[in-house]
């Protein structure tokens, strides 16, 4: 007898390959069979005419690391169909971290990640130091979804480099340490190494996070110390000054992929994601595997100018990183620092979160009754009304309410023309969640169900088994992760029982679930009737099932993908 059975399915089995209506049994977490009108009994049975059922989603991009520590059940993910996240992505981990670095960490996450430093204090439970010793406690302690993860090239540089991580180059002696502790990491189970050259990475005090001080020859040990051991991604979210022909030789050297993010469309310079996607093909042509990470999401973005992550990444914006209270204030109202940051927005670049589309920057909630009549207005709008510059506008506004207004901002990828193309790239994967991340700023973990209502069955811009495909089998060939993504014979029951009419992501709401109480964005899901990892339900139609015991793995083996 099988433990679940599912009668009368439309089945998206994650290959690509047309839906066809069958009966899938599971036993022992495993897809035991799959036909049609299977003659065979179940402890359950779940008659699902009408609805698809699909293997569950793999978000390749997301930021748990910190969260899982104290909710195994990463919220809201499992909810919106995720059964596995890969976590550490950017390089920005908890582990390997000495005790004397566990503040520096914490500071560190809270800038460039747009955490809570006081959820961060409460919630992270640190009962290891060493990357073998926090994948020890992530098996000890379980999960909701399976968990693969990445070791981080931040922690390991403050990890052997200290306070120096965020100041210089490394030398070959400490580069031959953190080769030591990439291999270790490796061989305790990492899907790969994740780092970051992004510009818009800065941590504590407007400090760069400490990977973008690696030069070439770090990145170049590191990324080769990873590939020793026959399997790994290396992941990086790039800035500017870091070509793909560089990355290319990396994978040429490592034998292993590179995963390069994040690849979003830039309106003001619409042509230069294509550019890395054309180069990230012809790698690809000569052999050496590149693949760019897209999002089906326009970035958009809830924000203070206490924390304004969408300017943080701007040169002019350093005098104002390590500023707080009646301080940044005072910077706010300060022309010479207006004017700089006026000069910047005005000049083009590869890449920049924000690029001064006032049109695009909106008043979702004003501190004072006095200014709520600019309420769900545009900047430029109100500039034009009143006849000021934007710029002003918005600090005016802010300084006037103490740094609590809170704005939204469509940053990039709001071109859906120009999306479709990058999201059908043959070298593209779908992901950018940034999930665990900017919890009370932003949430797109419902990514996955957006590509298949909005771009599959509104936009028709690919069929439902493409957005399944590259949801499922795609992210786990490219890690190798090991009998999964697909619903086949022997292959794990990581499933996702949705109504192809209606899915979708619902609107963002606010909930009071952080240690402390604190608040995070978090979306519902809309049309998904039931979510299993390994067999067991971990989400239905009403969302999350708390479960005892959990029924996540930590994924820990993979193949040469």
């Amino acid at each position: 007898m099988h433990d679940l059975l599912f009668r009368n399915a439309l089945v998206f089995d994650g290959t690509g390959s047309s839906a066809a209506i069958n009966d899938v049994a599971v036993t022992d977490g495993r897809i035991a069979a799959i036909g049609h009108a299977l003659g065979a009994s179940a402890r359950e049975v779940i008659a699902v005419d009408g609805l698809a059922l699909m293997p569950g989603i793999i978000d390749s991009h997301t930021h748990f690391d910190a969260q899982i520590t104290w909710d195994p059940y990463v919220r809201p993910s499992p909810a919106l169909g995720v059964t596995t996240a890969v976590i550490g992505n950017c390089g920005f981990t908890i582990a390997p971290c000495k005790p004397q670095d566990r503040d520096i960490t914490m500071r560190n996450l809270t800038q460039v990640e747009g955490m809570s430093l006081d959820v961060l204090r409460q919630g992270i439970a640190w009962e290891f130091e060493t990357f073998p010793e926090y994948m020890a406690q992530l098996r000890r302690k379980g999960s909701a979804v399976n968990i693969a993860a990445y070791i981080g090239h931040s922690s390991v540089r403050t990890y052997v480099m200290g306070d120096d991580a965020s100041k210089r180059a490394a030398t070959e002696a400490e580069i031959a340490q953190m080769q030591e502790i990439v291999r270790e990491a490796m061989r305790a189970g990492a899907v790969g190494f994740a780092s970051s050259t992004s510009p818009a990475h800065n941590g504590e005090g407007g400090r760069p996070m400490p990977s973008r001080l690696a030069d070439d020859r770090e990145m170049h040990a590191l990324v080769t110390a990873m590939g020793e051991c026959g399997h790994g991604v290396y992941m990086l979210t790039k800035g500017g000054h870091t070509p793909v022909p560089f990355l290319e030789s990396l994978a040429a050297d490592s034998g292993r992929p590179v995963m390069i993010a994040a690849l979003l469309h830039n309106s003001t310079n619409p042509q230069a994601v294509f550019n890395d996607l054309d180069a990230i093909a012809a790698a690809n042509t000569r052999g050496h595997p590149l693949i760019g990470q897209v999002s089906c999401c326009p970035l958009t973005m809830d924000f203070t100018m206490q924390s304004p992550y969408p300017v943080e990444g701007l040169k002019s914006w350093k005098p104002a990183l390590d500023l707080h209270g009646d301080a940044l204030k005072v910077m706010l109202a300060s022309q010479n620092f207006r004017d700089d940051v006026r000069a910047e927005l005005a000049t083009t670049t590869n890449f920049r979160l924000f690029n001064g589309e006032w049109d695009k920057v909106q008043v979702v909630e004003a501190a004072t009754s006095a200014q709520a009549r600019y309420e769900q207005q545009t900047i430029a709008d109100i500039a034009r009304i009143e006849g000021r510059d934007p710029l002003d506008v918005m600090f005016d506004l802010a300084v006037q309410e103490n740094l609590q207004t809170v704005f939204t901002a469509q940053l990039l990828n709001s071109d859906e023309e120009a999306v479709g193309r990058m999201l059908n790239h043959p070298h593209s994967i779908i992901s950018l969640s940034d999930a665990g991340a900017h919890l009370t700023f932003f949430n797109d973990a419902g990514f996955g169900l957006h590509l298949m209502g909005h771009w599959a069955r509104e936009l028709g811009s690919m069929s439902m088994s493409e957005a399944v495909r590259r949801l499922t089998s795609q992210p786990a060939q490219v890690f190798g992760m090991r009998q999964r993504g697909v619903i086949r014979e022997g292959y794990a029951a990581d499933l996702l029982l949705f109504d192809p009419q209606t899915v979708a992501r619902g609107p963002k709401r606010r909930v009071f679930d952080l240690p402390g109480r604190a608040p995070r964005l978090t979306t519902d899901a809309v049309g998904v009737h039931g979510v299993w990892v390994n067999g067991r339900m971990v989400a239905d139609d009403n969302g999350l099932v708390e479960l005892a015991p959990l029924v996540g793995e930590l994924l820990m083996s993979f193949s040469a993908g």
